[in-house]
């Protein structure tokens, strides 16, 4: 019984453990860029997007496309990033398992 209790503790450690990894997730950015960073995205941990930044010479009113093209591939790149900082920062407690809905 006493294995039981023992495991049930650190069961309980890595649950708070996890928790406060994946909240302090919301204070980590990543970026992406496309064009030769003439398009910038900064997304935090949780995936949620932070700044956009869009240097003039991206901005080619007879291309409006490609300008769309750039976002896309930069916000694409942002948010993979912050899956792979989430996955790394969690995995130190799920041992590299994926756990549906955790993050």
């Amino acid at each position: 019984m006493n294995n039981m209790n023992q495991m049930m503790k650190q069961v309980k450690k890595m649950q708070e453990q996890m928790l406060k990894a994946q909240e302090e997730l919301v204070d980590k950015s990543v970026e992406g860029s496309a064009g030769g960073g003439v398009v910038t995205v900064v997304a935090n941990g949780h995936k949620t997007l932070t700044s956009i930044i869009i240097k003039p010479e991206a901005v080619d009113p007879d291309d409006i496309e490609m300008l769309q093209d750039l976002i896309l591939t930069a916000v694409n790149d942002a948010l993979s990033k912050a899956d792979e900082l989430a996955n790394k920062d969690m995995g130190k407690y799920t041992g590299g398992m994926k756990l549906p809905g955790l993050f």
